[in-house]
């Protein structure tokens, strides 16, 4: 259940991205999959080892998380949309939709999962292995969803043709509004 809460931020990105891209052929997806998997292992895990390692130190930082991932999705979502509304090509027509790039999806990876390090405090009495396999759990979990996210994207995304970017840049931005009131609020 909780890889399934912790993957929803990476399934409506992955909606998002398969929006902006409807023809990213499976091998890509599978790519775009399974780095938000990696994310949402890694984070819970960078959690655990900050509680039985260096806590003092990482809580001040806690209070950070929900202003990062604000950050990064208003600037991952805003660039998408700026660029569909802005860019035009030298003969006046729109240039062609731009694909995800690996630094974006470096950044939608860091942004979508910053959440999860809290997971790490949640599971601080595991074993190292338990956490190991929690963590393992969490990964497969958002990978299948971001999976399937991507696959929805893409079959909306060719009827929505030129504005898919802009739809999926609205959702980017409404996901980081969403991760910073649930920090800061909840």
């Amino acid at each position: 259940m909780l890889g399934i809460g912790l993957a929803m931020d990476a399934f409506s990105v992955s909606i998002a991205n398969g929006l902006n891209e409807p023809s990213m052929p499976a091998a890509r997806m599978s790519l775009v999959a399974a780095t938000y998997g990696f994310f949402q292992f890694a984070m819970p895990m960078v959690g655990w080892i900050c509680v039985h390692t260096i806590v003092e130190h990482f809580t001040v930082f806690q209070k950070f998380i929900p202003w990062i991932a604000l950050i990064l999705l208003l600037y991952i979502g805003g660039k998408m949309i700026f660029e569909n509304l802005f860019s035009k090509g030298e003969d006046g027509e729109e240039e062609s939709v731009a694909k995800l790039t690996p630094a974006i999806l470096l950044l939608q990876g860091i942004a979508t999962s910053i959440d999860a390090l809290s997971v790490g405090f949640a599971i601080a009495d595991y074993t190292p292995a338990l956490a190991l396999v929690c963590a393992l759990i969490i990964a497969a979990v958002t990978f299948a969803i971001s999976y399937s996210g991507l696959v929805i994207g893409k079959k909306a995304g060719g009827k929505f043709s030129g504005k898919a970017e802009i739809l999926g840049g609205l959702i980017l931005v409404f996901i980081g509004i969403e991760i910073f009131v649930r920090g800061i609020f909840f």
